[in-house]
């Protein structure tokens, strides 16, 4: 079973190692001690995922009518303006995402650099690695 540090937790939640921690010592996830590193086990970090996602989902503002249920919500990073096209680039927690729309949808939706943004994906065909 693969184990995770309190560090390595964070950036997976897109959280501070502080966040981390403090989740940590309220008992929202197990840990356990590997000499002086505080481990979580694989599998309770993502049962945690899961929850965070959904306490982020009652929080947040009202889901917008979509079958895209990969949902990427982040900060635009770079805009690069086409005579038809632009290219977005958008940090999601520790991913980079890149998406080619069009000039016109940038413009209506006020993308810059700076704003919230959520890429969302729907696609036919993902490739998963293993880390």
């Amino acid at each position: 079973m693969e184990s995770y540090t309190i560090g390595q937790a964070a950036r997976l939640l897109g959280v501070s190692i502080d966040t981390a921690r403090r989740w940590a010592d309220a008992e929202r996830f197990p840990t356990r001690r590997e000499g002086t590193r505080r481990m979580v086990d694989g599998p309770d970090l993502a049962a945690f995922c899961v929850v965070v996602a959904r306490e982020g989902d009652a929080e947040g503002e009202e889901a917008p009518h979509t079958s895209a249920r990969n949902a990427f919500p982040g900060i635009v990073t770079g805009v690069r303006l086409g005579t038809v096209d632009a290219q977005v680039e958008i940090q999601a927690g520790p991913h980079r995402i890149v998406s080619l729309l069009t000039r016109e949808a940038v413009e209506e939706l006020g993308l810059e650099v700076g704003a919230r943004a959520t890429a969302r994906v729907k696609s036919t065909s993902v490739f998963v690695d293993r880390a």
